[in-house]
């Protein structure tokens, strides 16, 4: 089961780590505000022919968990993205994808505040050299900016970002029985209905920009990848190792988007970078490796229960 989450969620990485590279290439060719409804648009083209018959059959339990899907749609799928497309546009896709190695920080402090969810000291160990390196980007490797509040506005819409993705999975646990070709569909058509209001405005403001044939390319690669695939593989992670597990495997993002950044955007690397990189994998090992060794440690404690 652990075996068959892992490459689920490191494509779902790699797609994201994409997003974000997606996200910057958009700037001059398709405005963030529409690129997020759009993306919706396409999503739901590509899903409504699979979906119609599950969704049919689980009616009466989305009809019941109605407004919780809604909610998960517009923080998760609308919120995220309009917030990271806008932050690009003031800060590198190399600083975005590092910054979202906080979002398992925010689903494990939720968690512990809400629902009183145990961590071991290795996975706080973890969790903090994550942040310290989320820390590190932000300030553009000078900590001493964090205490006086100079941070980039670019950056800090990012970390507003991560905090609504980081709650949106930890709702997850709350999701509805239904078949994920359902939740998926539910979610993408939540998610587009809250973008509306978001394009209007955009357009109001005169900072709407049409897709050009580029826009388009870009728009069909956040549709399928990040926005389906992405969404299916990341819920499905959930399920097989949980909220806490599955969060962390989000601290690959930064590794596949400033590689993908690097590559194709040509952007530049620095230390600080590099210093920050080094935690979030140390932070990843060190959580990961602590949660592989309490579950096993549990399984050997029931297994005389579970056999007598």
């Amino acid at each position: 089961m652990l075996n068959s989450a892992y490459p689920l969620l490191l494509l779902t990485t790699l797609f994201w780590g994409g997003n974000t590279v997606a996200g910057k290439l958009a700037i001059g060719h398709v405005s963030p505000l529409a690129l997020t409804t759009l993306r919706w648009v396409v999503a739901l083209a590509i899903l409504l022919p699979f979906a119609l018959k599950p969704l049919r059959r689980d009616w009466p339990e989305i009809k019941k968990h109605l407004p919780l899907l809604g909610i998960l749609g517009v923080v998760g799928f609308t919120c995220f993205n309009a917030i990271m497309y806008s932050a690009l546009l003031w800060t590198s896709a190399v600083n975005v994808s590092i910054e979202q190695a906080a979002i398992p920080l925010v689903i494990i402090v939720v968690n512990f505040l809400v629902f009183r969810a145990k961590t071991t000291w290795l996975q706080l160990a973890g969790f903090l050299l994550s942040i310290l390196g989320v820390g590190l980007t932000a300030s553009h490797g000078d900590l001493a900016r964090l205490t006086a509040l100079d941070i980039n506005f670019g950056d800090l819409l990012m970390l507003i970002a991560v905090l609504a993705y980081g709650l949106y999975t930890v709702a997850l646990r709350f999701k509805p029985k239904i078949h994920w070709l359902s939740m998926i569909t539910v979610l993408a058509a939540a998610a587009l209905v809250s973008s509306f209001p978001l394009l209007a405005w955009e357009y109001a403001s005169g900072t709407l920009i049409v897709p050009d044939l580029t826009g388009w390319v870009i728009v069909m690669y956040v549709s399928l990848m990040p926005s389906v695939l992405s969404q299916v593989f990341y819920i499905r992670g959930n399920e097989l190792i949980g909220a806490n597990r599955a969060g962390l495997f989000v601290n690959l993002v930064p590794i596949f988007g400033t590689l993908l950044s690097i590559v194709i955007l040509g952007e530049e690397f620095h230390i600080y970078h590099a210093a920050a990189l080094a935690l979030v994998i140390c932070g990843i090992w060190l959580a990961e490796y602590s949660g592989r060794k309490s579950e096993a440690a549990l399984a050997r404690v029931r297994a005389p229960v579970d056999g007598s």
